[in-house]
């Protein structure tokens, strides 16, 4: 919770508070742990968090259209909306 929200240090006060408060949290002394570690290792693991989320690929283009069918055997398909959509795809900085 802490490091997906990326909490500053008032925010991380009052989650660890709120911790240690509820029936079967943690008890003071981790929530000093805790915070002592987030303090010393924020960007760190914020960074970390960053770099698993995010894709290799970046959209580099993307088409898209509808069409419409006018023309069919069954007059149930006819005006049928299709979208097409074409997306490139290149490695980030490429």
């Amino acid at each position: 919770s802490i490091a997906s929200a990326d909490m500053d240090l008032n925010q991380l006060e009052a989650f660890l508070t709120a911790q240690t408060k509820k029936q079967g949290g943690i008890t003071s002394d981790q929530a000093a742990v805790i915070a002592k570690f987030w303090k010393n290792h924020r960007t760190q693991i914020h960074e970390s968090l960053i770099s698993q989320s995010r894709w290799d690929n970046v959209l580099k283009n993307m088409n898209w259209r509808v069409d419409l069918k006018s023309q069919l055997r069954h007059i149930d398909q006819i005006n049928t909306p299709v979208a097409i959509v074409e997306m490139e795809l290149g490695k980030n900085g490429q």
